[in-house]
């Protein structure tokens, strides 16, 4: 089987040589979570219960992305018990909820975790992700983003948000660092 990044699933040719270069130095990956994570609807039931749905292929980049020593964490503007279990899932040990100020958030979680804001990587989709998205080394953004986030990020994904974005960009840093092929093999090794 041909595994060259051209003809990988989900790649892009196109992405550019600095943007590798940053992908290649991220330590820690923060996502924003409606609209990145799930693709921002929200549900809520006749008793006012609260559903969202997460892209199962997302949770396995994010655990790939894990496997390799990149440290992951959330960053949200809204709470939610249904978030506390997805985390705890993907053993995702960083999780911000009810923030009001992302950049301040993030400024703070990264002084706690002591990565520098170029070894960080940020993904948001709506205008609350701004502040965080002009920090850090790797800025991202979904391809359902607003508009003024692509224009502020180094790289929209082709995949919409809570459609296996963050899977995208977590394979995207892992090929950076040269670490995808191996963990593929693995997967088609495996019995």
């Amino acid at each position: 089987m041909d595994t060259t990044d051209s003809n990988r699933p989900g790649y892009h040719g196109n992405v550019s040589p600095a943007v590798m270069e940053r992908a290649a130095g991220i330590r820690l990956l923060v996502l924003d979570v409606d609209g990145v994570l799930t693709d921002g609807s929200v549900y809520i039931g006749a008793e006012g219960e609260l559903c969202k749905a997460f892209h199962i292929h997302d949770g396995k980049g994010i655990r790939l992305l894990q496997q390799s020593g990149v440290d992951i964490a959330l960053l949200t503007a809204r709470r939610s018990t249904l978030l506390e279990r997805r985390a705890q899932e993907l053993q995702i040990e960083h999780l911000i909820q009810g923030s009001g100020r992302k950049g301040a958030d993030l400024d703070g979680l990264l002084q706690r975790l002591g990565v520098p804001a170029e070894a960080c990587a940020y993904m948001g989709d709506d205008l609350q992700d701004l502040p965080a998205l002009r920090r850090v080394g790797l800025a991202v953004t979904v391809a359902d983003g607003h508009p003024l986030l692509a224009r502020h990020a180094h790289l929209q994904t082709a995949r919409a948000g809570g459609r296996g974005a963050v899977r995208e960009l977590c394979e995207l840093i892992l090929a950076a660092r040269g670490q995808l092929d191996t963990l593929l093999q693995a997967h088609e090794d495996a019995d």
